[in-house]
């Protein structure tokens, strides 16, 4: 019997008569110059999938290279000392930004245009004095042009009660098989490594021996530089590593450590006659892999939930995947056929460079699945990316492009049919068995790739049959998705012939896509999991389009010039050269912008005698969109909010057709915006399946995989580089567990100080980034049981804040005279003589304080000066699912940095708590400037509060008006500095912990904004000011 070979390189160029690996021969068409390779152009005549239209295939957009950008950030165990240092970076890294823009400040700008005749401001400053017919008055507004105050209290008190739980009715849902325990992935690691008990880090001789190969493998150089390293001189022997060079270090990874993972396989696809490679993993294993990471063991989640915010079950609290309404009404599914089963959601999503496609399961909490760091991911697959360039015909190689991406899904995806129907016998991290059914639930991608998914026409929604001419026209959040039947129907004609077939599926409204990978999975409704996308549908796609045309309304002279005149914040990106003529903006810059685009508008006039009313609600419905679309949790009263905010962005969108900016808003990305609300419904809050937080994956498992190659036949070496991380990474959380788990093999502090000074003296021979990760482990992430999770939540249910400040002043003798001149502190001895008081004698009124505080001396005149604050707001929701938000407010004078630059002043704003003050609304706050933080000495203690405890450090605040009520057209609040008769500054002294968090203001301005005001002066220049809400999501969560 003879067998044919299939040859190493399968492409064959007819015209140099090579033979090419399939990446190699695009390359080659791509860069050639010689006539006789360069496939002439030839009329469309049809290919293996028959005649259609070019019209048929005539909109897939093009995939490209997707630059994007991300960070990382990683929390390591200091010293003080080390501490201090950091804070020594971070204060230099300030003054370094700081002196950037003070320098951007006094750049050259166009000069301030006339004032307009007819432009005045009005009552609220926000419009121009000439009336728009079309508007009703001020006073008539009704109350659904700005966000309804009592439903956004009613809808943060719900969130704010912890949720009533009603669990799947039945015993068998999700239940354990009664089979013996497994015995862990780590324990099956142990037995493979042959680990001794005395040494944790094997094959690794030493801990030392450990860390310098995990730095070499995940965040080291190339392999020759390493190896160069190791080339010094005695270097090797002075660490004790066990290996010379990077290939000897590479011999160990890769024959004595295991990822856990399966490993990537590489088959061809033929699809209309054309050979292509893919490189995927088996689908299967790797559910079992997430499945049964021990470092799950304690946070799957077998079984749905409802949750409500109230004990009558009216108000349903959606976060998880888990409280959705899907996987309920396909668990019930399940139960009717074959009782027992533990569903287990898959979501894939994709990416446009290599056609990287990754998987991650819905039985993960949300927050394990969208951080990289917790390994709640896995790279599925890499896809062929070629542009098929040989191809002259545009439809023919959009159509093989389609059938190709198909092919490949349908094939990695296969094993998941007979898997999902009948379930496989899966065991997790703790070593119970149950019977698991996956079920494609999410697919995560951008516009073009759902269209791609779905098998849809640009410029049509990949969820429901709205017309083309009308995506974008009204809101409708119920619309009926795509009749999945109809499809169904449409696509098993393909047999009946090519003209028939393309007929069929034009009439069902989808490309004629031969056998879509989702055809014949089991429970899979593909326009049902297209989910909401913030990053490219808000960020990248609306916040995009809203930009220009602002820009088209007020022009980009006033909108640069006011963007330049934003007062600093922690939360705040100044753009001191404007926004109007930035290019590729990034999604996290149009975030950016966003914080404070609205304040950008306000008060600016609309040319042709328009009022600028509808514009200003139109901006305020879209933001409140945006943010309220990034809940960690929603209720129903939010979902309600949300609906709301969509309705007055579609109600006021007119006036940009008015003033001749649109024609039309049929934008796909704007009509997606109806399908947020069942999507959360279905699959729980946005951040469960947000391209947001895939990223980080791109960039690690695509960008860095691709430079750590030759750029030759490229995906073996891709995947080859990419197993060696995953095997560090497994072997890391393995060393964890060990150290963990037997307390005898941890090293002890003698041992450990030992071990950093060995370090320290290796330093001088180390490159840029080896030290800093040298005697340092990471911290395991552990999940809490249950009952301690609910200990630590009422533990912390009162806190909202939390306050750190540097054990070292700034200043540590600073006079009173030169906290008057260089912070501006000029009644501090007043103030805090009203204080002491005050503190004393909390029962006393003003009138009585005022008069003991004349009696009150002080028997020192310097005292130490912090700079900074530093604020950890906890969750909003108080769910305990929201991430901390780290916070910080400034407070120093204008000095010179080491390069002799000047660092201007910087006295932020922030909200102060009067000691009656709640969890969220404006009740109890009120706005002031932070002007000194500083700290009595404990002989200043004792001689002023003998009888009393204390307080801890003190600010100097400068005080702003109360809240009042929000302006009726943009809905934000206006603050004035509070001055006394005398036109001086009222200004206090409070205990810090009374400061809840930063506050950013907006500047009140004419239509034109002054030019001598600056970034870093606009707070002294300026008396009136709008209150930010938009800031960050911890503060229009609270703030209203």
């Amino acid at each position: 019997m003879s067998s044919s070979r299939k040859p190493a390189k399968p492409k064959f160029c007819p015209g140099c008569r090579k033979h090419f690996t399939i990446t190699g021969y695009d390359s080659h068409l791509n860069q050639t110059r010689q006539p006789a390779c360069v496939a002439p152009a030839v009329p469309f005549e049809g290919d293996y999938y028959g005649t259609y239209l070019d019209d048929d295939f005539d909109d897939f957009d093009e995939y490209g290279t997707d630059p994007g950008k991300d960070g990382l950030e990683e929390l390591l165990d200091d010293s003080d000392e080390e501490q201090r240092q950091r804070d020594s970076f971070e204060d230099e890294d300030d003054d370094n930004d700081d002196a950037a823009n003070y320098e951007a400040e006094h750049g050259w700008e166009p000069p301030a245009p006339p004032t307009h005749p007819l432009a005045g401001e009005g009552s609220s400053g926000t419009h121009a004095a000439v009336a728009d017919p079309q508007e009703p008055a001020e006073n008539d507004l009704p109350d659904h042009h700005i966000p309804d105050r009592s439903q956004q209290s009613r809808a943060n008190e719900h969130l704010r009660t912890k949720t009533f739980k009603v669990p799947f009715p039945g015993i068998r849902a999700g239940a354990a098989i009664n089979t013996p325990r497994e015995r862990s992935a780590y324990e099956k690691y142990q037995s493979h490594i042959d680990s001794v008990i005395a040494n944790p880090y094997a094959p690794f001789v030493s801990r030392m021996d450990w860390e310098v190969a995990r730095w070499a493998k995940r965040r080291g150089p190339g392999s020759t530089a390493v190896s160069d390293l190791l080339q010094i001189d005695g270097l090797v022997s002075l660490l004790g590593l066990s290996y010379k060079n990077s290939r000897e270090l590479n011999s160990i990874v890769d024959e004595q450590l295991t990822s856990g993972r399966p490993r990537f396989v590489r088959r061809e696809i033929v699809v209309g006659g054309e050979v292509f490679e893919i490189f995927y993993r088996d689908v299967i294993q790797c559910i079992r892999v997430l499945y049964g990471d021990p470092e799950f063991a304690g946070i799957l989640v077998f079984t749905p939930e409802k949750h409500y915010a109230d004990a009558e079950h009216t108000t349903r609290v959606y976060f998880d995947i888990h409280t959705g309404k899907w996987w309920w009404e396909t668990q019930r599914m399940f139960e009717r056929r074959m009782p027992g089963a533990t569903i287990i959601p898959l979501t894939t999503f994709g990416s446009k460079t290599a056609y990287p496609v990754y998987m991650t399961i819905g039985n993960l909490p949300k927050d394990v699945r969208r951080k990289p760091s917790r390994r709640g991911q896995i790279l599925l697959a890499y896809l062929p990316s070629s542009n098929l360039k040989h191809i002259p015909n545009k439809a023919a190689r959009r159509r093989t492009l389609a059938n190709l991406f198909h092919a490949c899904m349908a094939h990695v995806l296969a094993p998941l049919q007979q898997a999902g129907l009948e379930g496989i016998d899966i065991v997790s991290g703790d070593g119970i068995t149950r019977r698991g059914h996956p079920i494609l639930a999410v697919y995560i991608g951008d516009y073009p790739e759902q269209l791609l998914v779905t098998c849809c026409k640009n410029g049509t929604c990949p969820k429901c049959d709205i017309t083309r001419g009308d995506v974008g026209n009204s809101t409708d959040t119920q619309r009926p998705l795509r009749d999945l039947d109809n499809v169904l129907h449409a696509l098993d004609s393909f047999d009946e012939g090519p003209t028939a077939f393309s007929r069929a599926c034009r009439e069902a409204g989808i490309k004629p896509v031969v056998n879509p990978f989702w055809k014949d999975l089991p429970y899979v409704n593909i326009f049902r999991f297209i989910t909401p996308d913030i990053l490219h549908q808000l960020y990248q796609g609306l916040v995009k389009h809203l930009l220009s045309w602002l820009k088209s309304a007020y022009g980009a002279e006033e909108l640069d010039a006011r963007c330049r005149r934003l007062p600093p914040n922690h939360h705040i990106r100044l753009f001191l050269r404007g926004i109007t003529t930035l290019q590729k903006v990034t999604g996290k810059e149009h975030s950016d912008m966003c914080r404070f685009l609205l304040g950008l508008i306000i008060g600016l006039p609309l040319p042709g005698g328009f009022s600028p009313v509808r514009l200003l609600r139109a901006v305020r419905g879209l933001l409140d969109f945006i943010y309220l679309a990034q809940y960690p949790a929603h209720t129903s009263d939010t979902l309600s909010l949300l609906q709301d905010a969509l309705k007055r962005f579609h109600d006021n969108k007119s006036i940009f057709v008015e003033l001749e900016i649109r024609t039309h808003f049929k934008l796909p990305k704007l009509h997606s915006l109806d399908h947020y609300i069942e999507s959360i419904k279905l699959f729980g809050t946005t951040d469960n399946y947000d391209t947001q937080y895939t990223e980080r994956l791109h960039i690690d498992f695509a960008k860095d995989a691709y430079r750590a190659t030759n750029h030759k036949d490229e995906f073996p070496q891709m995947t080859t580089w990419l197993e060696r991380r995953e095997k560090i990474a497994r072997h890391e959380a393995f060393i964890n567990w060990r150290l963990r788990s037997q307390p005898s093999l941890r090293v002890s502090p003698r041992k450990m100080y030992r071990q950093k000074a060995a370090e320290r003296s290796f330093l001088s021979h180390c490159p840029p980034g080896l030290p800093t990760i040298l005697g340092r482990s990471r911290r395991a992430a552990l999940a809490l049981p249950a009952a301690q999770r609910d200990q630590s939540h009422a533990a912390r249910s009162t806190v909202w804040t939390r306050i750190k400040i540097t054990k070292w002043p700034s200043v540590k003798a600073l006079s009173f005279e030169a906290a008057a001149e260089r912070y501006g502190a000029l009644y501090l001895t007043d103030a805090l003589a009203r204080f002491v008081v005050q503190y004393r004698n909390p029962d006393l009124s003003a009138a009585e304080v005022e008069q003991e505080s004349l009696a009150v001396s002080f028997r020192f005149r310097k005292i130490p000066a912090f700079h900074k604050l530093k604020f950890t707001l906890d969750d909003a929701q108080d769910l305990g699912i929201m991430d901390s938000i780290q916070d910080v407010a400034h407070a120093r004078p204008e000095r010179k940095d080491k390069h002799g630059r000047i660092v201007p002043g910087r006295f932020d704003s922030v909200l102060v708590n009067d000691g009656t003050g709640g969890a969220s609304g404006i009740q109890g706050y009120h706005v002031a400037q932070l002007r000194l933080v500083f700290k009595l000495s404990q002989a200043a203690c004792r001689d002023l509060f003998p009888d009393v405890l204390p307080p801890g450090h003190l600010a100097y605040i400068e005080r702003f008006s109360s809240f009042t009520a929000p302006d009726p057209i943009h809905g934000l609040y206006k603050v004035t500095r509070s001055r006394d008769p005398a036109g001086a500054r009222l200004a206090s002294v409070v205990e810090v912990r009374n400061i809840r968090r930063s506050c950013h203001l907006l500047p009140v301005s004419g239509t034109v904004v002054p030019r001598e005001w600056t970034s870093s002066t606009v707070l002294d220049c300026s008396d009136s000011f709008w209150v930010n809400p938009f800031v960050d999501l911890h503060m229009y969560m609270t703030l209203f």
